[in-house]
């Protein structure tokens, strides 16, 4: 077993660029509310645990996306640090959202640890977890 990062530092690497590529390209899928992206990229067992402890499933997200209830004007995360053990990666970063949801307007940043295993099927997301958020800073 295999405790910290990888220890096959190429392997490690290539997969630290191809699970930063993949957590960038699922930002991207819920900034333009892309569900096959989203459906593709999130794992079926899927969990997300916001900040004030509220749980969404694949099927919550996929559904929200569907609905169209948010519409971002941002959604980009800076600060990204992807570290993989095996296989097993995990994403954290800084995302700054904003737009509007239920035609209500929200702008916000917040930390998150996104969670990927690869499968047979490649790199999957599996687990969420957001921080509540960032007080606003002049």
């Amino acid at each position: 077993m295999t405790i910290g990062p990888s220890s096959r530092a190429g392997s490690s690497a290539n997969d630290e660029k191809a699970v930063a590529a993949l957590d960038t390209e699922y930002q991207a899928a819920v900034k333009a509310n892309d569900v096959a992206t989203m459906d593709r990229i999130l794992a079926d067992d899927f969990v997300l645990v916001t900040g004030v402890g509220k749980t969404y499933t694949k099927a919550d997200l996929l559904e929200q996306a569907r609905n169209r209830r948010v519409a971002y004007e941002h959604q980009e995360d800076s600060a990204q640090k992807v570290r993989v053990w095996g296989d097993t990666a995990v994403v954290t970063a800084l995302l700054r959202v904003k737009g509007t949801e239920d035609a209500k307007p929200f702008d916000y940043k917040l930390w998150f640890s996104d969670t990927y295993v690869r499968t047979k099927h490649g790199w999957r997301y599996v687990f969420g977890q957001a921080s509540t958020r960032l007080p606003n800073t002049p």
